[in-house]
C-alpha cells in the first residue's frame, strides 16, 4: 500500500491518519520506513506509547520545575511537540477510550488545550496519526471515535520486504504539497463520491470529505490542477470501501434479474435504447464532449464507475461482516476480550487517578498527589514558613489522589438452538456444526458457554455454563430434531439464565439460531397468532433486561418474522440463506464481537 503512504505524506493533517492493521513484521516496518522517507526532512515524528498519561500526551505541569521554582511551570506534551508532523500510536486496539477521545479532539481542533493544574494554554498541533492495530482477532478494535477521523483503514498483507517498489520520492511529495492548494474538485466528482458513500452505507460525513481530500492529493501527485475520474475512483477504493456496511441496492437488483423466457427475445425499444446508452458509457469517448452539448448520463456513469471501484476493493470475506451491520454496536455494553469492564479500587489495570483518600484498600497515587499540591507551594509556604535550612513540600488532605483500576469480567455465550421440525428440515445440521466451531473458539478465549435447545412444547438446558468443550460437543451430538416451535418459552428461558449469569458478575451474550416462525404459545397451546404475540412479548422483556443478543435467521430465505423478532429483542439480525457451518460460525463471531 505504497500509494497510501504517498497520499498521506502529501497532507497528513488534512487526511487525519492511517489505521494500519498488521502484526509486528518486516512488512509493517518497511511501510513505516517508507513513510519516513517520503516525509520532508525535518518533519517531526513522535511515538505514543500505550501507557501514556494525559500530562505526557497533552502537556501540563512540569512537576520538578514547579516544586523548585514554587510557581506553575508548563511543559509540552507529545502532540504539541509533533506539530506539523506525524505521531505513531502503538497498540491502538488497546488504547484507553479517554486517550482516544483526547487525540480525536486534537485532530478536530488542530490544537492542544490545557486547562488544569493552574495552567491555561493553547498550543498548535497540526498532525497526522498512524494507528498501529495489532489486534489480528475480531475482539480488539481501534476505538470508533479515532477510526472516524482517520482517512485510510489499511489491512497490510504479509508481503515480503522490498516486493513493491515505491514510484514516488520525497521530491515528488514536496512538489505535490506545493501544488495541493491549487487543485480543484469538480462538482460532479463530489456528487459521485457522496453517492458512493451513501450506496455503501457510509453515513459519516467525514468519510466523503476524506475521499475528496485523498483525490486532491492524488491529482497533486500526478501534477494536475483538477481531480479526474481516476483520482475519484482511487479515493473511493482507499477511503470508502474499507468503511462499507452494506451492498448497494442496485447491484442486488441486477443480480436477481430473471432470464427471458422463450418467445420473449424481443426487447422493448426504450430498453434497447437504454442498453445502447450503457454500452456507450462503458467505452471511454475518443474526444471530449463539445461545450454546447449536454451529457445526460455523464454524472450517473461517473457515480457508477466510482462505486464499482470501491466494490472491487471489498474482499469477499467482508460480505459476512457487512450483513452484521451496526445494530449490535449501538447496544454495546461490554468491552475487552472477555466481558464487561468493572471498576475496582484494588485490582486490575490502572486507569488513572481520582481525588480521594487512601482508605478501604485504595492506593495513594503519589505523583498525582504531588501534582495537585505543586501550584500551591508558595502560598502554603507563606502560611506555614519552613525552618531555615529545611526543604518541605506542603501536602494537604484535599491534594490526595488514589489510583483507579479496571478489570475485565468473563463472558458466557448462551446458544439457543431451534430444534423444531421446520428448523430440522432446513438448517439444524448446519446450526450444530456452527455451534461446535463457536464452542471451540470460546474455549480458546477461556469463555464459558451454554447450550439451550427448544422443540415440542419445552426448552431444555442441554449444557449449563461450562468451559468443557467435550461436554458441549456431547450435548449437541444427541440433540434430536422435530416437533413444534415454542419460541416464547425459549426466549424466556434464555432471559432467566442470562440474568443468573449477570448476577454472578459475568457478561451474558445470547445467540438465538431460529427461523422465527413460532407455533407454540407460552401455555403450550398450538396456534401461530398467539405464539407470535407471546414471542414478541418475550423478546421485549429480553431487551428490557439489557441483555446483548444476536438472532441468526437459519431459514433458506430471510423471514420477515425473524427480522421483526430481532427488532423486538434489540438484537443484531443476520440472515444466512444457503450458508454452511463455516459461514455461520464466522458471522456469529463477528456479530458477537460487535455486540461487545
Amino acid at each position: 500500500m505504497n500509494v497510501v503512504a504517498a497520499l498521506f505524506a502529501v497532507d497528513p493533517c488534512g487526511l487525519g491518519g492511517v489505521a494500519l492493521r498488521a502484526s509486528a513484521s518486516p512488512s509493517r516496518n518497511e511501510w513505516l520506513a517508507l513513510l519516513k522517507q517520503l516525509l520532508p526532512v525535518g518533519t517531526p515524528q513522535r511515538r505514543i506509547p500505550l501507557s501514556i498519561n494525559d500530562a505526557a500526551l497533552l502537556g501540563g505541569l512540569d512537576l520538578g520545575a514547579t516544586l523548585n521554582a514554587g510557581r506553575p511551570i508548563a511543559q509540552q506534551g507529545v502532540l504539541a511537540n509533533a506539530n506539523g508532523g506525524v505521531v505513531v500510536l502503538a497498540m491502538a486496539e488497546r488504547v484507553a477510550l479517554g486517550t482516544a477521545a483526547r487525540l480525536a479532539a486534537v485532530l478536530d481542533t488542530q490544537e492542544v488545550s490545557i486547562e488544569r493544574d493552574g495552567l491555561a494554554l493553547r498550543l498548535p498541533a497540526r498532525l497526522g496519526v498512524v494507528a498501529l492495530d495489532e489486534g489480528m482477532g475480531d475482539d480488539e478494535q481501534v476505538p470508533a471515535a479515532l477510526l472516524d477521523r482517520l482517512a485510510f483503514l489499511v489491512q497490510l498483507s504479509a508481503s515480503k520486504p522490498g516486493e513493491d517498489a515505491c514510484q514516488w520520492t520525497a521530491e515528488h511529495i514536496a512538489k505535490a504539497r506545493t501544488l495541493l492548494p491549487s487543485v480543484k474538485v469538480p462538482e460532479h466528482i463530489v456528487q459521485a463520491l457522496c453517492a458512493a458513500a451513501l450506496a455503501l452505507g457510509v453515513y459519516s460525513l467525514r468519510a466523503p470529505l476524506f475521499a475528496i481530500k485523498a483525490a486532491r492529493c492524488a491529482a497533486a501527485l500526478d501534477d494536475m490542477l483538477e481531480v479526474s475520474e481516476a483520482h475519484a475512483a482511487l479515493a473511493a477504493k482507499l477511503v470508502l470501501a474499507p468503511r462499507a456496511t452494506q451492498l448497494p441496492q442496485a447491484q442486488d437488483e441486477s443480480t436477481q434479474q430473471p432470464e427471458p423466457e422463450q418467445g420473449q427475445n424481443e426487447t422493448p425499444p426504450d430498453q434497447t435504447d437504454h442498453t445502447e446508452q450503457n454500452a456507450d458509457q462503458a467505452q471511454p469517448p475518443d474526444e471530449p464532449l463539445p461545450q454546447d452539448e449536454v451529457d445526460i448520463n455523464g454524472p450517473e456513469a461517473l457515480a457508477d464507475n466510482v462505486l464499482e471501484a470501491a466494490l472491487a476493493a471489498i474482499p469477499a470475506g467482508l460480505l459476512a461482516a457487512l450483513q452484521v451491520g451496526q445494530a449490535a454496536k449501538a447496544r454495546a455494553q461490554a468491552a475487552g476480550r472477555s466481558g464487561a469492564v468493572q471498576k475496582s479500587q484494588t485490582r486490575g489495570r490502572p486507569m488513572g487517578a481520582r481525588r480521594g483518600e487512601p482508605r478501604a484498600g485504595a492506593r495513594l497515587n503519589v505523583i498525582e498527589t504531588l501534582r495537585a499540591a505543586a501550584p500551591w507551594q508558595k502560598l502554603r509556604e507563606r502560611q506555614n514558613p519552613t525552618p531555615p535550612g529545611a526543604k518541605r513540600i506542603h501536602v494537604r488532605r484535599e491534594d490526595f489522589h488514589v489510583t483507579r483500576f479496571k478489570q475485565v469480567g468473563q463472558t458466557t455465550t448462551l446458544f439457543v438452538v431451534d430444534a423444531s421440525g421446520s428448523s430440522a428440515l432446513n438448517r439444524l445440521a448446519e446450526a450444530k456444526g456452527a455451534v461446535e466451531l463457536l464452542l471451540a473458539d470460546c474455549y480458546v478465549r477461556r469463555d464459558r458457554v451454554s447450550v439451550l435447545a427448544f422443540r415440542g412444547k419445552t426448552a431444555e438446558l442441554l449444557l449449563p455454563p461450562t468451559r468443557s468443550l467435550t461436554r458441549a460437543k456431547r450435548s449437541l451430538a444427541g440433540l434430536p430434531g422435530g416437533g413444534g416451535t415454542p419460541l416464547a418459552t425459549a426466549i424466556d428461558a434464555a432471559r432467566e439464565l442470562a440474568e443468573q449469569i449477570s448476577r454472578r458478575g459475568e457478561t451474558p451474550v445470547v445467540v438465538l439460531l431460529t427461523d422465527g416462525r413460532g407455533n407454540i404459545a407460552r401455555d403450550g397451546s398450538a396456534g401461530r397468532t398467539q405464539a407470535a404475540e407471546d414471542a414478541t412479548s418475550a423478546a421485549r422483556q429480553l431487551r428490557q433486561a439489557g441483555i446483548t443478543a444476536l438472532l441468526l435467521d437459519t431459514s433458506p430465505q430471510p423471514q420477515a418474522a425473524a427480522r421483526a423478532l430481532a427488532n423486538a429483542m434489540g438484537a443484531a439480525y443476520v440472515p444466512l440463506p444457503y450458508a454452511g457451518a463455516q459461514a455461520v460460525s464466522r458471522v456469529v463471531q463477528l456479530a458477537t464481537v460487535a455486540a461487545r
